[in-house]
């Protein structure tokens, strides 16, 4: 019996969780493993050959239909580097929507739900007290905007205190509040996105009082290790939008933690830098201290909790 002979650009995947994205006119695929993928839209996971079970890009994977070369370079034509590949792999990782069924969905939003409940609780204090708060009361601040349509009740919301609503004319319509919101968990952003849309909706509208917390450190290290080239690979951070970290020297890095720089200065051979940083970046900041200047950087906790508004 002759064999049968497969389309060069078939590939036959089974027991894989789908990520579908649409660019232009062309909907790709990639397959991939479900909590790595989570991961990497964290930032915890940065590499694509432990999140993809296959590094190829598809037209449909159930029936193993490959996207050729050329009509991934039309969805790309702006890029001319050589990583142009990979660059749209990472964009459908990161904006593409997770296919799964009724339960898997189910799960993924719950488990989405705990991690960004558990981001938002680090950064966030009560203005009073200056206390953490529960990821428990985190979770009921944020029931409180879903249920109500992604904001407090107006009368009690800060943002109409301050009278920073835009609520239209008096017949109710008009241009809606550019007020931040928090209608839910969704699959289609990451943990740390929606943490970050929660923290400003949480602000935004008081369902409790609560403002970002920031530690007051001073940082100190020797000017000559200062100087060098980083060698450790961070996860992705706020401040790594662009790509760029992983890449300049040690008091480079130290000041990519650094959300608000108070001062910096050289005194003798030291150079020292006092400046405001999210609670939840501390520890990654002490270990890449710890390990970049072998012992020889230091911190110095000034203030545990100084709490600030957003912009």
């Amino acid at each position: 019996m002759p064999m049968i002979q497969q389309p060069a650009n078939q590939i036959k995947l089974t027991n894989v969780s789908l990520v579908r994205y649409k660019k232009g006119k062309k909907r790709f695929e990639l397959a991939c493993y479900k909590n790595k993928l989570l991961e990497y839209r964290s930032g915890t996971e940065t590499d694509l050959d432990n999140v993809l079970q296959i590094p190829t890009i598809f037209f449909n994977v159930s029936k193993g239909e490959t996207a050729p070369n050329a009509e991934l370079l039309k969805a790309d034509e702006d890029d001319v580097e050589k990583s142009w590949k990979d660059k749209i792999i990472e964009e459908i990782l990161k904006k593409g929507e997770i296919q799964v069924n009724a339960n898997e969905r189910k799960e993924l939003l719950e488990r989405m739900e705990r991690e960004i409940v558990e981001e938002v609780a680090q950064r966030v204090v009560d203005p009073q007290t200056k206390r953490v708060y529960t990821p428990g009361m985190i979770k009921k601040g944020l029931d409180v905007l879903s249920k109500q349509g992604g904001h407090a009740p107006t009368q009690d919301s800060l943002g109409h205190k301050l009278g920073k609503l835009n609520l239209g004319d008096e017949s109710g319509k008009g241009k809606k509040s550019d007020m931040p919101t928090w209608t839910g968990v969704v699959a289609t952003k990451s943990v740390k996105q929606q943490a970050l849309e929660a923290i400003r909706a949480l602000i935004a509208w008081q369902p409790i009082p609560v403002m970002r917390a920031r530690m007051r450190l001073r940082i100190t290290c020797p000017t000559s290790i200062a100087k060098q080239a980083s060698k450790t690979k961070l996860a992705n951070s706020d401040n790594d939008a662009d790509g760029e970290q992983g890449k300049g020297t040690i008091k480079d890095r130290i000041l990519s933690f650094v959300e608000q720089v108070e001062s910096q200065d050289v005194q003798g051979e030291e150079w020292e830098v006092v400046g405001f940083v999210e609670p939840g970046a501390f520890k990654a900041l002490g270990e890449f201290c710890s390990a970049e200047t072998k012992g020889r950087g230091r911190l110095e906790v000034l203030d545990m909790a100084v709490t600030h508004t957003d912009d």
